[in-house]
């Protein structure tokens, strides 16, 4: 399908679009805090990927993905124009999710990814994500490498 947009529309659209504070990471926030009442919860920390956050005590580095962005399975559709660079765009985009969270276990830390459709109707299902993500990092050995939060 052709985009309805000239070409200078889109481009303004487009750059009106944040790369920080979006409605994902804000109701990403709003449950950290609900569930981990007086936690310290680190915002945008300088660890590998830049996470949305991160749970100093837990080790847990959570990043709200958009649907679009980092091409969800589940909404993720190309656009129909322009499709060569944005096939390319989502493709860096996956690679260096996966590079950042090697890089996140390698220093400690454990990489939790919420979808933004699982953030939206309530966010049941980002609320199961990181409740059982919290689990798992209280009961677990703790991974290999610095302590989580230290670059290596």
């Amino acid at each position: 399908m052709a985009d309805r947009l000239t070409r200078e529309q889109r481009s303004f659209n487009m750059s009106r679009i944040r790369s920080s504070g979006t409605a994902p990471e804000r109701r990403l926030l709003e449950l950290l805090r609900s569930l981990f009442p007086g936690e310290e919860i680190a915002e945008r920390p300088a660890m590998p990927g830049r996470p949305d956050f991160f749970l100093p005590r837990l080790g847990i580095a959570f990043f709200a993905d958009g649907c679009f962005w980092h091409g969800c399975p589940a909404h993720f559709r190309m656009p129909g124009s322009n499709r060569s660079y944005w096939e390319e765009k989502i493709r860096r985009n996956r690679s260096r999710d996966r590079a950042a969270d090697r890089a996140l276990r390698a220093m400690g830390a454990r990489p939790v990814r919420v979808w933004e459709h699982e953030l939206a109707k309530g966010g049941a299902a980002a609320r199961k994500k990181v409740r059982r993500a919290a689990r798992e990092a209280e009961k677990a050995d703790p991974l290999p490498g610095p302590a989580p939060g230290e670059l290596p």
